[in-house]
């Protein structure tokens, strides 16, 4: 593939469907960049195995990086030198900074104030300018996120309602499928029939799809925050309800998926699932334990699914670990508790 081909249209096309085209470009940036993750076997009490994908292990700690460098990549110079605005709990902000960078481009990302610290210190060390919002106090994040980009001209890069970002996170796929069908030992010996994805917006999830179009793909979101797995009840986009439950998983604390998102997962997901803060903390202990792996909350969703057999597994099962951004003493009070 030439460097040529590597390139779209204009961003000013921010409103085009993401394909599976998009997915394979992306993943040749991608395939340039940074190595593969590790597809992990990785044995379940039942005697099971799964196959993990580590994006823990990123240079920022999540997937994040991979829509973010699509999405950047993308902008024509005009729209580098006015810079890009990001919202985030943090992953997603550490993937544009991280992109921004390594590009010369400036950004700015909007962040809750009751963020894990460790993301932003992180966001602010690569760079990027954090601008507050309060969440527990309801502040609107996107109302602050256009206003930003009213007054500067910037490119808003949303966290999962974003085509290129969507095309960037199917990457995980098109490097699940390399993997489990690669020769060697302990392979799975083809691709995967399911993948199990951490679900916030839906991004991850939506991308999934078009990289992988013959897996049933599962999304995987924190009891009170399984907005997504209403919504494929439904047919109908619903949102978080204004006294959902607070959650650790604070990676997975969407309002509401968007309907650039929801157009994938409705025709390509069959249903959705929820888990609980006790499920979540014990996926948190057994990838510590077996994979020696730390994960945050959010990112021990898809796990902790498959752990508490609310998704069936059958050899060829795929389970994204998305994220291992967390606070020292918060997954130290983890590894302490019993589940």
């Amino acid at each position: 593939m030439t460097v040529e081909s590597l390139r779209s249209p204009t961003a000013a096309q921010a409103q085009r469907a993401p394909t599976s085209e998009g997915v394979a470009r992306a993943g040749a940036k991608i395939a340039a960049l940074l190595p593969p993750t590790p597809l992990l076997p990785l044995e379940l009490p039942s005697g099971a195995t799964v196959w993990c994908k580590a994006e823990s292990l990123q240079p920022i700690g999540a997937f994040k990086i991979r829509g973010a460098w699509h999405r950047l990549t993308d902008l024509d110079e005009n729209e580098r030198k006015r810079g890009v605005i990001g919202v985030s709990s943090g992953n997603h902000a550490q993937g544009v900074a991280w992109a921004a960078r390594r590009l010369g481009i400036p950004a700015t990302i909007v962040m809750p104030t009751d963020a894990p610290q460790v993301k932003l210190a992180n966001t602010r060390a690569l760079g990027a300018e954090v601008v507050l919002y309060d969440r527990p106090g309801g502040e609107d994040r996107d109302e602050v996120a256009a206003r930003l980009v009213a007054e500067r001209g910037a490119t808003l890069v949303h966290a999962y309602a974003d085509p290129w970002v969507i095309e960037g996170q199917g990457t995980v796929g098109i490097e699940i499928a390399a993997q489990m069908i690669a020769d060697g030992l302990a392979r799975a010996g083809g691709p995967p029939t399911r993948i199990v994805a951490c679900c916030g917006g839906g991004g991850l999830s939506a991308g999934l799809a078009l990289a992988c179009p013959d897996a049933e793909i599962v999304p995987v979101e924190p009891e009170g925050w399984d907005d997504v797995r209403l919504s494929l009840e439904t047919g109908e986009i619903q949102r978080v309800p204004a006294d959902a439950p607070p959650t650790a998983c604070d990676a997975l604390q969407t309002p509401a998926t968007r309907p650039i998102n929801f157009a994938i997962l409705k025709a390509r997901c069959a249903y959705g699932v929820a888990v609980s803060p006790a499920e979540v903390r014990a996926a948190q202990n057994y990838a510590f334990d077996r994979l020696h792996l730390v994960l945050e909350p959010g990112g021990a969703a898809a796990l902790a699914a498959v752990l508490a057999g609310t998704v069936p597994t059958d050899g060829r099962t795929a389970v994204t670990l998305t994220g291992g951004n967390v606070d020292a003493a918060a997954f130290a009070k983890v590894l302490a508790s019993t589940g």
